[in-house]
């Protein structure tokens, strides 16, 4: 049984920095993407970022170019998103998300993600 679970979320002021952890358990991986989406009420799912380990690329949308950072921590088998200088745009449930034998050189669609977190919820506002 493969999962994902993340953490971090929660209620930060505009300005603010909010660091999200996804952390994956089950069957081992060896070529993979791990994305983090997140999606308001009324709008689509936007892919923010992704890293892969199959060639070590890192993808980020323009719209967290500069704020956000993603990282890995292999041993722990947790990916991290650094969410600096948050915006009430920036609000919705993100989720971490894998995709097998995948690359991060590009936008990140969900139709190539096979696993799901449930998802934490970002909260910008003051």
């Amino acid at each position: 049984q493969f999962q994902l679970v993340e953490f971090g979320g929660g209620l930060v002021q505009p300005g603010g920095s909010l660091t999200l952890s996804c952390v994956a358990s089950g069957s081992t991986l060896y070529f993979h993407a791990i994305a983090w989406f997140r999606q308001a009420p009324g709008k689509e799912r936007e892919g923010v970022s992704c890293i892969s380990s199959t060639d070590g690329s890192i993808y980020y949308s323009d719209s967290v170019k500069g704020r956000f950072t993603i990282s890995s921590d292999n041993a722990k088998n947790t990916v991290f998103l650094q969410m600096n200088s948050l915006q009430p745009e920036d609000t919705g449930v993100y989720s971490c998300a894998v995709a097998e034998y995948a690359y991060c050189r590009g936008p990140v669609d969900s139709d190539e993600y096979d696993y799901w977190g449930q998802g934490t919820q970002v909260t910008v506002a003051s």
